[in-house]
């Protein structure tokens, strides 16, 4: 770091997003992108926003908040679009957590969520999860602190009921839980109807998983009236054009075309549970994951090493240091065709263990 740099940030550790290498083409199965393309209205309108750049985007996103509006069924007052869920998340620290409003959330979970805190000044609690990697509900009930829970979780899938998701809320009357959707729609309950019944709920989803639009940033938070207008603030405070012309009309596009969207999550569904009754014939013991990623380990290799075997294959995944973690990774769940190589270079490798 140069001698310029603040104090205040010289002990922040960055989130570290998963690898991007250029060295040769591989089967990408480490950041939990879609396979599928994005659908396309969502290619074409984007295309047609393009001869627009000249002009600032809408600063209000109108039609694409009425769009979101319908998909969630609720008053369009209930939701922000922000660059990639992430962009909210961050909004969601700043506006709701602070000495008096601490942080809270597991210790296994999105990465981000400590940067976020420590970025922002604010103290938080991380809680460690149970032996078998679920959330302990105790944790969070009753405490008034600012929660934040990933549901399903990362890199487990595991998902929490919505019955334990709204007994955390509703426990929690004067603090706002807020529910990070990112891998909901590959199995899991969506909290944005609860939205409706308690105004410390604040639910975040993401079009990056099963919208196909990773390299657009798009994210969405549901909630009461009155957060969403505390987010704004915050919004129009740091950058009220988030969200670029391009990315806002493939988000509209892509709500044009719900079949699509529904169509590949049971695709990845689907696979999901195909590469996850071979490699259970094959030994390997995996999370309940309900998200478009299998957590998974072998008792006759390391987490590391499998890494390293299977990007020797031209195949990436996810491989995490933490000590709970070191022995799994994280496999994002592609096409089919990409599954059964995935599975067979598995076969191979355990093979040569023996």
């Amino acid at each position: 770091m140069s001698r310029f740099f603040s104090e205040k940030y010289k002990n922040l550790t960055p989130y570290t997003p998963g690898e991007q290498p250029r060295d040769m083409k591989y089967i990408k199965l480490n950041t939990n992108e879609s396979p599928y393309l994005p659908s396309e209205d969502a290619i074409e309108m984007a295309a047609q926003a393009a001869r627009s750049l000249q002009l600032y985007p809408d600063p209000e996103c109108h039609e694409l908040h009425e769009k979101l509006a319908s998909l969630y069924k609720v008053d369009k007052s209930m939701v922000l679009a922000g660059n990639g869920s992430d962009e909210i998340l961050n909004f969601a620290f700043m506006a709701f957590c602070d000495k008096e409003h601490p942080a809270r959330f597991p210790d296994i979970t999105y990465g981000f969520y400590t940067v976020f805190a420590e970025i922002n000044g604010i103290p938080y609690s991380e809680l460690p999860l149970n032996e078998d990697f679920t959330i302990n509900i105790s944790d969070y009930t009753n405490k008034n602190e600012t929660v934040f829970i990933a549901n399903p979780n990362a890199p487990t899938g595991i998902a929490l009921s919505l019955e334990e998701i709204e007994l955390i809320v509703k426990s929690n009357p004067d603090a706002v839980v807020v529910i990070d959707e990112a891998y909901v729609d590959f199995g899991a309950e969506s909290a944005v109807p609860l939205t409706k019944k308690y105004d410390n709920l604040l639910v975040v989803q993401t079009f990056s998983k099963s919208r196909s639009m990773a390299g657009a940033r798009l994210g969405v938070a549901v909630g009461n009236a009155a957060l969403i207008a505390d987010l704004n603030t915050i919004k129009y405070s740091t950058n009220p054009y988030n969200i670029n012309r391009m990315t806002m009309a493939a988000g509209i596009g892509t709500l044009c075309d719900e079949e699509y969207t529904q169509k590949n999550c049971a695709s990845i569904i689907e696979n999901r549970e195909y590469a996850t009754e071979r490699m259970k014939k094959m030994g390997f013991e995996m999370t309940p994951s309900l998200a478009n990623f299998i957590f998974a380990k072998h008792k006759k290799i390391g987490g590391e090493a499998l890494y390293q075997a299977l990007r020797e294959r031209g195949i990436l995944v996810r491989h995490f240091s933490k000590k709970r973690l070191e022995d799994y990774n994280r496999i994002t769940v592609g096409s089919r065709e990409q599954m059964e190589i995935l599975c067979d270079r598995l076969e191979e490798i355990l093979e040569e263990k023996k």
